[in-house]
């Protein structure tokens, strides 16, 4: 009987949780497709734009470390 007891009280933890998160959810402003597209797009710009420096950088530390070792 007691097994069965902590069973109702975790299920019913359970399905508080899930109605919890699913009140959560609702809350959630989600963006427009236009503003979704800026986004990632501005996201990407700046990715590719700062792997091109770090590029740069990675080749004139090397260039230079040769330099040195030479």
């Amino acid at each position: 009987m007691a097994e069965s007891k902590k069973k109702a009280v975790k299920d019913s933890k359970v399905k508080r949780f899930f109605k919890n998160v699913s009140l959560e959810f609702q809350k959630i402003v989600w963006p427009s497709g236009r503003q979704l597209t800026k986004e990632s797009t501005a996201v990407l710009i700046v990715s590719v734009a700062l792997g091109a420096v770090i590029a740069l950088i990675d080749f004139g530390l090397r260039a230079g470390i040769e330099v040195l070792i030479r």
